[in-house]
């Protein structure tokens, strides 16, 4: 009797990669619904819990309302703009010192509109323009 053992069939689906240690939380704030759940997703794939908010105003009190360890956020956006929810960052004792990651389509720093010590880091596509507060 010819008994033949086969490997089970190749899944043809990757499955997602995702790193299982968490790294921190991330509030995330965009306006447009699909770069929110875009950057969302990749966040959570990177390892990250994600508190997710449409404008800066609902971050705000996001922000005030939960333990986060750093902000990404759009620069334009209604209700309070990018540059603003910073301010009000770095104003609250308890999270002056979380990094700002300000999402921008503008070229420069100096045209994204925040003084050095407001922002962390610009982001202009996938490229970093200025990683400037010390620590």
């Amino acid at each position: 009797m010819d008994e033949r053992h086969e490997s089970p069939p190749a899944d043809p689906v990757q499955p997602a990669i995702v790193d299982d240690e968490r790294k921190g939380c991330v509030l995330l704030v965009e306006d447009d619904r699909s770069v929110r759940r875009y950057l969302e997703v990749t966040l959570q794939r990177a390892g990250y819990e994600v508190i997710a908010a449409s404008d800066g105003l609902e971050a705000m009190k996001l922000a005030q309302s939960s333990a986060i360890d750093a902000v990404v956020t759009d620069a334009v956006m209604p209700h309070l703009s990018g540059q603003q929810l910073a301010r009000f960052v770095r104003r609250d004792a308890k999270l002056a010192f979380v990094p700002i990651v300000l999402l921008t389509g503008q070229e420069n720093k100096t045209a994204a509109g925040a003084p050095d010590d407001l922002i962390d880091a610009f982001l202009r596509g996938r490229h970093v323009l200025v990683s400037s507060r010390p620590d």
